[in-house]
Formats: structure tokens, sequence, C-alpha cells
């Protein structure tokens, strides 16, 4: 299998995982991969359960694509987002029901668990309310973006965007999960939250999370 093959067949079980998560209904997410000289996206409108590599939508940098298929209304932020950011590959799109609802609050989520550190820093930004699939919209969310790997879009949902489709969708889920505690701690007040150092220290600490000497790994492969 080709790498492009691969990507577009990647980017489609992705599509169907954020919906099998819960974390997105219908057609109404998008994914974007860095490939070549420009990505891969998503089409519009066109259900996950029915989407083949074919209808993955190769678009060059200038906005022009290839083939008849039409990408995803949204493409213009992702588009912009993995031109500013060298250091992210892909870029997913989600109206996960409560990070929405803290955009629709038009808030932040605070450092109320280590974990947001997973987004690069204290906070998850909301960016200010732009019509879906406009210029306008793209360019608040690089700036929401600056220093992160996630950020809100008031009153329409998340971004989260990573250096591979699974760790941006894990990241997703991730964010989804940051919004659920903080609009369960919201009825009793502002929650208390780490300091920027606290949270800096995590972020040192994410550096060595969950890596295995090579060693261990080559006696997982061995045994497996």
């Amino acid at each position: 299998m080709s790498e492009e093959l691969s990507l577009r067949t990647e980017l489609i079980e992705a599509c169907r995982s954020m919906n099998r998560l819960g974390i997105n209904k219908g057609t109404a997410g998008n994914i974007s991969v860095r490939h070549g000289n420009g990505f891969l996206i998503s089409p519009t409108g066109i259900p996950y359960e029915k989407l083949t590599p074919d209808h993955v939508v190769a678009m060059n940098w200038d906005a022009t694509h290839e083939g008849d298929v039409l990408p995803s209304s949204e493409w213009r932020f992702h588009r912009d987002i993995l031109k500013a950011r060298p250091d992210l590959n892909a870029v997913v799109h989600t109206h996960s029901v409560y990070a929405t609802s803290v955009s629709i609050l038009r808030k932040d989520i605070p450092a109320i668990h280590y974990s947001i550190a997973a987004a690069g820093g204290p906070t998850i930004r909301c960016a200010p309310y732009e019509i879906f699939g406009s210029q306008e919209l793209a360019d608040q969310v690089v700036k929401a973006l600056e220093g992160r790997r996630a950020c809100l879009m008031a009153h329409h949902g998340v971004i989260t965007a990573h250096v591979s489709i699974a760790r941006a969708l894990a990241l997703a889920v991730t964010v989804e999960q940051l919004a659920q505690e903080y609009l369960l701690c919201l009825p009793l007040g502002e929650p208390p939250v780490l300091s920027d150092a606290e949270i800096a220290d995590v972020l040192e600490k994410f550096k060595t999370y969950g890596q295995q000497s090579t060693k261990a790994l080559e006696g997982l492969r061995q045994a497996s």
C-alpha cells in the first residue's frame, strides 16, 4: 500500500472513529493530514460509512484541489493551521457536545486537570465567533492555536492538531473530557486551577511519558 493510500485509509477510519467515540455526529466534523505539496482532507457532505479512499480530497496550498469531489467547507482553517505550524501534521475538527457547550459560553478551558498539558499549555483558548468556512474564522483559529495544539471556536466546536491523525484524534477525546469536567465544576463556581509553573512541570514530564526502552519493546515484539 502506498503512503498516500495509507493516509487516505487512516483518515477515513478516523472519521468513523469520531462518531463511534461519541465526539461527533453525522458529517459535522472533518479531518486533514499533511501530504506531499499540500494536504489530504475529508470531503463535504458524504456520510463517513460511504467514504472510499477516492473520496478523500488532495488539496494544494493555493486552495486548488484535485478531482471532482469537493473538500470540506472548513478547508481554510485546515490549510492555514498546517501552513502556520510545521510541527503539526494532522487536524481534527469535531462538534463534541461538552467542548461545544463551553464554546457557547465563550470560555477558555482552564488548567483544572494536568492533562490539559497535552494541548500544549495551561489553557485551551476559545477563538471568537466567525461564520464557518470563512477566512476570518481561519485567522482566529490560527491565533488561538499559538503555542497550543487545541482550541475551541465560539458557538461552533473544537479543533485539535498533532503530529499524526491518531494523536490529534486522541487529543480531541482529552479535550472533550476536560470540557465535561469543567462544566461539572461550574455550578459550584469557577474551579481552582493549576498554576502555569505546575503545568510547565507536567509538560516537561510528558516528554518521556509512556515511553518504553528499546530493550522492553524488543521483548514485546519477540513475545508476539
